[in-house]
C-alpha cells in the first residue's frame, strides 16, 4: 500500500472538495489515503482483473490478504502466537450472545460490570441463553455518566466482562480492573486501536469494525487460544470459537470488503508509528474539545465526569433543546455532519476517532466559539 511518509499523516490538512468532516458515532470516518487506495484498486485488485468485491474467498491472494491483516494486527498490538484473530460477522450484538454460549454455558457464573448501554446489553443477553450473569458494578445511579472503580466479583466466575468505551454517555476506562479472578472480555468496538492495549488479563475482546477500523459488517474478535479451546464443545459450528480458529475465519464466506479495508486500516496505523503515536494524537484531539467546551462558561456542558471522559466520544448539551437544534442545523450547512447525540439521550456528540483530522475538530471548535457568540 502507497501511503504517505508518517509525518505527513498526523492530520493538519484540510479536507478535499467536496468531503465534510465526519463526527458520525458509526459507521464512522475513514482515513484519506485508506479510502483512496481502495478506489485506485478498486477495479483491478492486485491484478486479478477483477475488483476485491468480486474476488471468491477461497481465493490464494484473498486468502493472504486476510492473513497479512491478521499478522499487522497481532504486530500492532504486540500478540503472541497464544492469541488468534478472527474475522466474524453479527456485530458486537452476536458477540453478546456468543461469550456466554461458549465460556458460561448452563448456569455457569459470570460478571459484569455495567457502563451504559451496551455492556446492559450484553448482560441481559447473558442471562437470556442461560448464564448465572451477574452485576459486578454498574454506574447506572448516576446516568452512566462515570466508570465505576469498587467491584464486587465473585471467585467462580468464568469471566469478567466489560465495554471499554460508552460511545452514548461518552465515558471511557483509564485503566482496568486490576488482578481480577477471571479472566477479562471486553467489548472495544468504539476505542479498538486507538491506544495500545496491556491484554496480559484478557482473554477475549471483540470490536465491532465500524468505528476505528473498516465499513460496517466486520466484527474482529481476539481471543487466547486456551480460553477459545477450553469452551463448551457441541455448540453448533457458527457459534463456536474453534470453528472460525481451524478455519482462519474462513469456515462460510467471511466479510472480504470489510477485511481488505481493515488490513489497509492497520497499514495506515503501522505508517504512523503505531498506537503509542494514534493515542498522543487522540489525547490531544480531546483535551482541545474538553478545554472548549470547559471554558465556555456553562454554554456548553459536558456530560461525563472528567475523571471518566472518552478520547474517542466527547457528549454535552447546550442551554436548551432549541440551541441543540440550531447548533446541528447550523454545523452541518458548514460541513461539520454527525454531531447528533445517540438517539436515546440526545444533545450532541463529537466522535472524534483516529481518521477524523486535527483540522476536523479545530473546525467544530471555531464553530462552537462563533454559534456561542450570536446565541449566547
Amino acid at each position: 500500500m502507497a501511503l504517505p511518509e508518517p509525518s505527513r499523516i498526523p492530520g493538519g490538512l484540510a479536507q478535499p472538495a467536496g468531503r465534510v468532516y465526519n463526527f458520525n458515532g458509526g459507521p464512522a470516518a475513514l482515513p484519506l489515503p485508506v479510502l483512496e487506495e481502495a478506489a485506485a484498486e478498486l477495479l483491478n485488485w492486485r491484478g486479478t482483473g477483477m475488483s476485491i468485491l468480486e474476488n471468491s474467498h477461497r481465493d490464494k491472494k484473498v486468502v493472504a490478504m486476510a492473513l497479512e491483516a491478521e499478522d499487522d494486527l497481532k504486530s500492532l498490538l504486540r500478540l503472541g502466537e497464544d492469541w488468534k484473530v478472527l474475522f466474524l460477522q453479527g456485530g458486537a450484538s452476536l458477540q453478546f450472545a456468543m461469550i456466554p454460549m461458549n465460556f458460561a454455558p448452563d448456569g455457569l457464573p459470570c460478571d459484569y460490570v455495567n457502563t451504559g448501554m451496551w455492556s446492559d446489553k450484553a448482560y441481559k443477553e447473558a442471562r437470556l441463553v442461560g448464564a448465572d450473569a451477574r452485576l459486578a458494578a454498574s454506574s447506572e445511579d448516576d446516568g452512566f455518566t462515570y466508570i465505576p472503580d469498587s467491584f464486587s466479583f465473585r471467585l467462580a466466575s468464568r469471566y469478567v466482562y466489560l465495554t471499554s468505551n460508552n460511545t452514548v454517555r461518552g465515558t471511557q476506562w483509564k485503566a482496568f480492573p486490576s488482578r481480577p479472578p477471571a479472566p477479562l472480555v471486553a467489548d472495544m468496538s468504539s476505542d479498538f486501536l486507538s491506544r495500545p492495549l496491556d491484554l496480559t488479563d484478557f482473554a477475549l475482546v471483540h470490536a465491532g469494525a465500524q468505528k476505528n477500523v473498516a465499513p460496517a459488517g466486520l466484527t474482529i474478535v481476539l481471543v487466547r487460544k486456551d480460553f477459545a479451546l477450553n469452551g463448551k464443545k457441541g455448540l453448533p459450528h457458527l457459534l463456536d470459537y474453534r470453528t472460525y480458529i481451524d478455519s482462519d475465519s474462513m469456515y462460510n464466506t467471511p466479510p472480504v470488503f470489510c477485511i481488505y479495508v481493515a488490513g489497509l486500516v492497520f497499514k495506515w496505523l503501522k505508517a504512523q508509528g503505531g498506537l503509542d503515536r494514534v493515542c498522543l494524537r487522540n489525547e490531544a484531539k480531546a483535551k482541545r474539545l474538553y478545554d472548549a467546551i470547559d471554558s465556555s462558561g456553562g454554554f456548553y456542558r459536558g456530560t461525563a465526569r472528567e475523571d471518566s471522559r472518552s478520547l474517542m466520544n466527547v457528549t454535552y448539551r447546550l442551554p436548551s433543546p432549541e440551541l441543540e437544534k440550531k447548533f446541528l442545523e447550523e454545523g452541518k450547512a458548514q460541513g461539520l455532519c454527525g454531531l447528533g447525540g445517540h438517539r436515546s439521550v440526545g444533545g450532541v456528540r463529537a466522535s472524534i476517532y483516529n481518521a477524523v483530522p486535527d483540522a476536523g475538530v479545530d473546525a467544530l471548535i471555531a464553530f462552537m466559539k462563533d454559534f456561542q457568540a450570536a446565541n449566547g
